[in-house]
């Protein structure tokens, strides 16, 4: 599947303890988003290089849940579901998986206090991290094929259906917070909403609950170890990743260059929920008291961002040099030996 392939085969490597350290940083990083209205977990996954590989493994886990359902009962065994689950990438999942759950954990009472205390500083802040990942989707999607196969900047025509996304989440990310009674298909149906938003890049499920009024309750059910409302919640991600889950990973495997241009301007029109300055109601306002503190915050986020990309653009190229020298190697090692003169 073209550059989607290439990027999921150019995914940190698993094997080392240091890349798992790492790679339970990456689930941190996306564990804390998503404590945050208005930063999306799926643009940092798209950020630290692992998204394609997390959908791609969610995809395996939703296949083989379904197959060990179906064939368990008939007496068919656990094979079909264990082929797709061996082709997982546990090495990088599972620290993936450990860095999101302690980050939301340990990082949910934190942030809320200060999103709570804080909101010009904090939202500035997550403005400059957002903006900064908009070159990864646009830059990604420069290297998609089109349906032709070809390559190469945006055309117009392609600016345009990311204006379209980006307009349609700009409304979304404008509709005033709600509230709504926390009753057991309330919460499993929010969840499955939320978790969507997760696979989706862009779109925050913090945001999302925050729309529905669950984001408090969400919140402190986790900081106060609600099970039974943790257990709902689980309840509807499970169900929410199931079934989008499947249609993103299509997405990208058959429609990955306009997928990656509408994701591009999904997080554009998302940065609206992030304006500094913005009333109880969400309605924006113009900018006035804590300029300069928003200023830097905003500049420190796009600048924390932007290092992290050019790093891992630059361990992605040292992989690519690496593996072409280690084929070419090996090449050049049998052509050696084939026309070696027979004793």
């Amino acid at each position: 599947m073209g550059e989607t392939r290439r990027h999921r085969v150019d995914t940190p490597s698993s094997t080392s303890w240091s890349t798992r350290g790492l790679n339970v940083v990456r689930g941190a990083l996306i564990g804390t988003a998503e404590t945050v209205p208005g930063v999306s977990g799926g643009t940092v996954a798209l950020v630290v290089g692992v998204y394609d590989t997390a959908i791609g493994s969610a995809s395996r886990l939703v296949t083989g849940a379904r197959l060990a359902l179906a064939d368990l009962p008939r007496g068919r065994g656990f094979s079909r579901a264990a082929r797709e689950f061996r082709q997982v990438p546990w090495g990088l999942i599972v620290p993936l998986l450990l860095g999101m759950f302690a980050a939301l954990v340990l990082m949910a009472g934190l942030v809320e206090g200060w999103v709570e205390d804080q909101p010009v500083q904090s939202r500035a802040l997550f403005f400059g991290l957002v903006l900064a990942s908009l070159w990864v989707p646009f830059s990604l999607a420069a290297r998609a094929p089109r349906a032709d196969g070809a390559t190469g900047p945006w055309r117009a025509g392609e600016v345009l259906l990311a204006l379209l996304g980006a307009v349609a989440a700009f409304v979304i990310v404008s509709l005033p917070p709600g509230e709504v009674e926390a009753t057991p298909p309330i919460i499993v149906a929010a969840a499955a909403i939320a978790v969507s938003a997760l696979v989706l890049p862009g779109l925050s499920g913090s945001f999302l609950l925050l729309t529905f009024g669950l984001y408090e309750t969400t919140l402190s059910a986790v900081n106060d170890r609600d099970f039974g409302y943790l257990g709902l919640f689980a309840l509807g991600a499970l169900l929410g990743l199931a079934s989008f889950v499947k249609l993103m990973q299509w997405l990208l495997d058959h429609r990955q260059r306009v997928t990656l241009v509408v994701l591009t301007g999904v997080v554009a029109g998302c940065l609206r929920a992030l304006w500094p300055w913005q009333d109880e109601d969400r309605a924006l306002l113009a900018p006035d008291e804590h300029l300069g503190a928003a200023i830097g915050f905003g500049v420190l986020g796009f600048v924390v961002v932007a290092a992290f990309a050019v790093a891992e653009h630059r361990a992605k190229k040292r992989r690519e040099a690496a593996a072409v020298r280690a084929v070419e190697g090996h090449t050049g090692g049998g052509r050696h030996r084939a026309g070696a003169p027979t004793p």
